[in-house]
């Protein structure tokens, strides 16, 4: 039994990003410290402004492949440490590599140090282009491991052995997360992702831009749904000895997504297709029996509602002016708490 003394102190890496802002938050609001650490290759300080005021929150500016002296006590560490959409991570494959690699180990050396519990969020693109559906946890993939989206399919699953590496010799507790594409307020308008790509193409009236047929489909899952079930994944009294999905088994094609957002947003954009990028999957779906049987978790939010909560945001986050994603100057250094 977890006998660790509430309230706890964790570490969110990747905490300035999409899910790890929401997950600061999350864990802030029930009461525990969080000190979030990020690089800002995707993360940004705007996803986290209304938490710098609060007293159980710290900001680190680093990076897990060079990671910083963290001191005192560390109860639970989150590793959302890594670009996540084609573009980002794609634009520095290397790092991308070093990052779900070296920088894996890094936090799971730390959490044997401090005796901590570490979460991994791994990525339904361990699965490549799948040749079974819906895609359970048992199912090895179909993955190139030497074309452009290597980097991070590859990294995140030599981070996954990495992982069950540390928890066989008994080093660590680890819990492997297999995120499926994950949407909601805090995303990146340019980050490239097919949410945000679609919602910012419709609200600008520019062309809607559909990869190949718009046939092939995706599961789509409320960033606050992923939030209550990485945090379930991290409480579960017992490890499990197996990655658990987290995602939202319904199944909409991305010309469904598309029409749906057309529906949803005054516009005159239509769409434009343009050629499939390479290793693109055709089909994605989560079976997440295990997560149901583990956590006594499924998803809460429809796709509509979930949008509903989502375009407001990205219509705001137009009218912003541009920020610099990288965080270096005096101004971003004044922003950091020690």
């Amino acid at each position: 039994m977890d006998m660790t003394p509430l309230p706890r102190t964790i570490l969110v890496a990747g905490g300035a990003g999409f899910i790890g802002s929401h997950l600061c938050a999350a864990l802030l609001e029930e009461g525990h410290r969080v000190i979030a650490l990020d690089s800002y290759q995707t993360g940004t300080r705007h996803n986290v402004a209304g938490l710098l005021g609060h007293r159980n929150f710290r900001l680190i500016d680093g990076e897990v492949e060079t990671l910083p002296p963290i001191s005192g006590r560390i109860d639970r560490i989150y590793n959302l440490a890594s670009p996540a959409s084609p573009p980002a991570y794609q634009a520095d494959p290397v790092r991308t590599m070093m990052t779900n690699v070296v920088g894996t180990n890094n936090l799971l050396a730390l959490a044997e140090a401090k005796g901590a519990r570490l979460l991994q969020a791994s990525t339904s693109e361990v699965y490549g282009d799948p040749e079974v559906h819906p895609q359970p946890e048992g199912y090895t993939g179909h993955v190139s491991c030497t074309g452009p989206r290597a980097c991070y399919d590859e990294g995140k699953r030599a981070a996954e052995a990495l992982c069950y590496d540390y928890l066989r010799a008994g080093r660590t507790d680890v819990r492997v997360a297999r995120i499926f594409n994950t949407y909601g307020p805090n995303m990146q308008c340019d980050d490239g992702r097919i949410v945000s790509n679609l919602i910012c193409q419709a609200l600008s009236d520019e062309p809607m831009t559909i990869y190949g047929t718009g046939q092939q489909t995706r599961s789509f899952c409320y960033v606050a749904d992923m939030v209550a079930g990485l945090m379930a994944l991290m409480e579960v009294p017992e490890t499990p000895d197996a990655p658990v999905n987290i995602g939202n088994p319904g199944e909409f094609t991305i010309l469904d997504l598309a029409e749906l957002i057309r529906s949803m947003v005054p516009t005159s954009a239509h769409p434009v297709f343009r050629p499939l990028p390479k290793d693109d999957p055709q089909r994605r779906r989560p079976d997440i029996s295990r997560a149901k049987a583990l956590l006594g978790w499924e998803p809460r939010v429809p796709l509509e509602q979930g949008l509903k909560e989502t375009i407001p945001y990205f219509a705001e986050a137009l009218q912003r002016p541009a920020i610099a994603a990288a965080g270096g100057g005096a101004e971003a250094a004044a922003e950091v708490r020690p």
